[in-house]
């Protein structure tokens, strides 16, 4: 059974030198993960921001940076971050994932069905 993955951010996040990070890993999330993100008073107070806790906590690395921390995922771009959480989806779903995708060519937007990882 595959317990980590390793992912290539579309835009990379850039930490206070100005260096760019975009390749990093997530791992399976645990039960723990997901109760402890739910009682966080942050998530309590606003509930959009569970996935950036959730992901915190499942993302081992990003470039260089192994102290991935709820600031770090709150500093990623907006495109960064869905990526993240449909990765998050992929790897700990044991269904089939649909998420939505963007033609590099035409920039016409789709959906794609993509199968767990695992």
């Amino acid at each position: 059974m595959q317990t980590e993955a390793e992912f290539s951010l579309p835009r990379g996040y850039i930490d206070e030198h100005g260096q760019v990070h975009q390749h990093g890993r997530m791992r399976l999330a645990l039960a723990i993960d997901e109760v402890e993100a739910m009682n966080d008073p942050r998530v309590r107070a606003n509930e959009s921001y569970l996935p950036i806790l959730l992901l915190s906590r499942v993302v081992s690395q990003v470039g260089t940076v192994t102290a991935v921390t709820p600031t770090l995922i709150e500093r990623l771009f907006a495109s960064d971050l869905a990526y993240l959480q449909e990765l998050y989806l992929r790897l700990n779903s044991g269904e089939h994932v649909t998420i939505g995708a963007v033609c590099p060519t035409c920039h016409t937007p789709f959906q794609v069905q993509v199968a767990p990882l695992g």
